[in-house]
């Protein structure tokens, strides 16, 4: 009956925080995803060094590079030369004819797709720049001159423009207009105008040109953007308008009317209304990104330095993509005890291979996986998710049992025959020892981190911190209140009062193997308010502590529990502490504590029955989502909902969760060479940040411990990253209703 009565209780407070007021609720409508796929080539020297692709109307795709021009046949997956190897050579253009024709301007003149091979276009043997299709045939121009192929003839016409040509393009009524490095030229009947000075271009050295759907002229060169309107210039763009760098080289309009320009730091698209960036080894084979070409199917086909990428699309669901998310998470990130984390990757960048990896917080990202399979449970009562959840508890409850103490929890553990772990076991010298307490008086310098289990299958971690238990009792929350029945109840609150009968013993430290707290396991009111070295801890260790004991006294119902919270409540001063849970000292700033706190919260605020305390923790609770509101984090977002009834950055939430990558792989993303950002110290001042926060499609792979705004992310792709930073905040609001479910 106890059990049943929580759970309603549970339910209640759920149903009266949502009466606070109307919550925001989406249908689950289908999407546009993009996501990369790398096309390297294979050949000589230069073979990588792409200057210019295509596509024709049969979907291949045809590539201009240092070493010669190349096709990947439609549904082929390696690239064929087209050109013998004397002929090979630097390739600076490609175009496609109304009729599907292939032209290729090179080194060594004009050619022509015939057949599988490319034929000489005589009399052109000089070197070719640019290359066009116009209404009435081909233009193609180089530092010897212009030529336009019409129907069998190849005739020479003099043009009086700088020779370092570009890029060219046809106006509506026949003329040329012709991108040099000195300048931006415009062909008519009535002759040639050059633009190159004064308010008419950015700069002089212009690099391509290309209509906008509404007619405009876009013109690319070195300093952004200059877009005409009837031949007169009528906007720029530049970094400081959302360009990346000053350094653009080429510009093409896609199939839905976004212009697509490559630069020297990736490609970026403008929508009409903002730009958004694609750069980073998870978007492109090397950033600097010379031209970009669109197939019948709409993916964008683009040059760069380092081979061809293609950014592709598919149309989904919310929904389709948690599925995605579920199958990598069971595949790659699931070991055993069932721990849930990140996984290396021998071969950077391919996940093809994986290997299991161990991490510090493995016992609170698990659990934050558990919360995940509780939610997804809840919302859809499948049994694959419940068993998930069992799973997953069970793996939590051996990261106790492992260490045959009364209530020690381990931070992790690995298989016995590993040798590959972090914080291997080694000893300390006393000068070490010395310089470790004088650069952190609190340091504790563990020489046996890892210990064997006593049947000799498992070694398990100690020194486990705060982080590390907090994450547990959030996990043992959702799944005593959501999923578990009445024996695995009963199983959860022995587990939960075990350990918190082991701190409190203690003394509300974590005591280790060799009797001492571990590093950061300190909850005691000595420590906290009487020691100067914990100042940083105060506010948020306490309300941890608090956490814990109210979710103790929650599953069990024992009164020994809510006398000692309220002791340190109301003895101890833990009120006052908890009211600056949330640190604005620029030093002690730390997005793993405003993770913490995420999982702190939801005990305090849905079993808490005082009205006062009640109060106390949402004033609390109000003070911390101030300081993250702005991270679009749909995590904190829909629980600061879900928790006090009030809405929260829904938008930004919902963009986030259809814009973040398919790609998982922690590739590194230096935004601190966009010059349409600053990096500044804020809001961790120890950090690089950006000035403003970046899609999270612009930035590395999440983790909601991770300062969004840090202007440097990865590991250089040797490892890929759990989803379930997004599958936690989907199913929350899945449960919750702020995301209906997909017809």
């Amino acid at each position: 009956m106890q059990v049943i009565t929580a759970f309603l209780v549970f339910m209640g407070v759920l149903a009266s925080l949502a009466a606070f007021g109307e919550v925001d609720r989406a249908p689950d409508t289908p999407f546009v995803q993009e996501y990369h796929e790398a096309y390297p080539l294979k050949g000589p020297q230069g073979v990588n060094d792409v200057r210019t692709v295509a596509a024709d109307p049969l979907g291949n795709v045809y590539a201009g590079t240092g070493a010669g021009a190349y096709v990947l046949k439609k549904g082929a997956s390696q690239w064929t030369a087209l050109m013998s190897a004397d002929d090979a050579g630097p390739v600076f253009d490609i175009a496609v004819d109304g009729g599907g024709g292939v032209w290729v301007g090179a080194w060594n003149g004009l050619w022509r797709l015939s057949g599988d091979a490319l034929a000489h276009v005589d009399p052109v043997r000089d070197p070719i720049g640019a290359v066009c299709a116009t209404a009435s045939g081909i233009v193609c121009v180089g530092p010897d001159g212009l030529w336009r192929v019409q129907g069998g003839d190849c005739v020479r016409e003099p043009v009086n423009c700088a020779r370092s040509i570009r890029g060219v393009v046809e106006d509506p009524d026949g003329g040329l207009w012709i991108a040099t490095e000195n300048g931006l030229y415009h062909q008519t009947d009535e002759g040639l105008r050059l633009y190159q000075l004064g308010d008419d271009i950015l700069t002089a050295a212009t690099s391509d040109v290309a209509y906008a759907a509404d007619g405009r002229l876009w013109v690319t060169g070195l300093g952004g953007v200059t877009v005409y309107k009837d031949a007169e210039p009528v906007a720029t763009y530049q970094p400081k308008d959302g360009l990346p760098t000053v350094f653009v080289k080429s510009v093409a309009l896609g199939p839905d009317g976004v212009m697509w320009v490559g630069t020297e730091q990736g490609v970026t698209r403008y929508d009409g209304e903002r730009w958004s960036l694609r750069h980073s080894r998870r978007w492109l084979l090397s950033d600097d990104v010379r031209d970009v070409a669109f197939d019948g199917d709409g993916t964008a086909w683009i040059a760069t330095a380092g081979g061809v990428s293609a950014i592709k699309r598919r149309t989904m669901t919310l929904a389709e993509k948690a599925d995605y998310f579920q199958k990598i998470c069971m595949a790659h990130h699931v070991r055993d005890p069932w721990l849930v984390e990140s996984c290396r990757l021998p071969v950077p960048g391919d996940n093809s291979v994986w290997k299991p990896d161990d991490d510090d917080n493995d016992g609170e990202y698990t659990a934050m996986y558990l919360v995940m399979e509780c939610y997804r449970y809840a919302a859809t009562k499948d049994p694959d998710a419940k068993a998930n959840a069992k799973r997953a508890f069970d793996a939590l409850r051996f990261l106790q049992t492992v260490t045959e103490t009364d209530g020690f929890v381990a931070r992790t553990v690995v298989p016995s025959d590993w040798t590959h772990m972090h914080d291997p076991n080694r000893e300390w010298t006393e000068r070490e020892r010395a310089s470790g307490r004088v650069n952190s008086p609190r340091v504790k310098l563990v020489e046996k981190r890892w210990r064997p289990s006593s049947d000799g299958k498992w070694l398990w971690k100690g020194d486990t911190s705060s982080d590390e238990i907090t994450g547990h009792m959030y996990g043992y929350l959702f799944y005593y209140d959501m999923v578990a029945d009445e024996a695995e109840r009963e199983a959860v609150a022995q587990h939960v009062c075990k350990i918190v009968d082991y701190i409190i013993a203690g003394g509300y430290v974590l005591k280790d193997i060799d009797g001492t707290h571990t590093q950061w396991g300190v909850w005691s009111p000595e420590k906290l308010n009487g020691d100067p070295d914990w100042a940083a801890e105060r506010g948020i260790n306490s309300a941890e502590i608090l956490s814990y004991l109210k979710l103790a006294y929650h599953v069990s119902g024992d009164e020994r529990y809510q006398k000692e919270y309220l002791s340190l409540l109301h003895d101890h001063g833990y009120a006052e502490n908890v009211k600056r849970a949330k640190t604005f000292e620029p030093m002690w700033i730390t997005h793993i504590d405003d993770e913490l706190l995420a999982l702190v919260w939801p005990v305090l605020l849905l079993h808490e029955d005082d009205p006062e305390l009640r109060q106390l923790y949402l004033d609390s609770f109000d003070v911390w989502y101030s300081s993250i509101e702005y991270d679009r984090s749909p995590f904190f977002n829909f629980m600061y909902t879900e928790l006090s009834g009030k809405k929260a950055h829904f938008a930004d939430s919902m963009e986030f969760l259809r814009e973040a990558p398919l790609d998982l792989i922690n590739w590194t993303v230096d935004n601190t060479k966009r010059e349409d950002l600053q990096v500044v110290r804020v809001p961790q001042l120890e950090s690089r940040q950006t000035s403003r926060l970046v899609p999270v499609s612009e930035r590395g792979v999440v983790r909601w411990d991770k300062n969004p705004w840090d202007a440097i992310k990865g590991d250089g792709g040797r490892s890929e990253w759990t989803p379930v930073y997004w599958l936690l905040p989907y199913w929350m609001g899945r449960y919750h209703g702020y995301i209906e479910a997909a017809e």
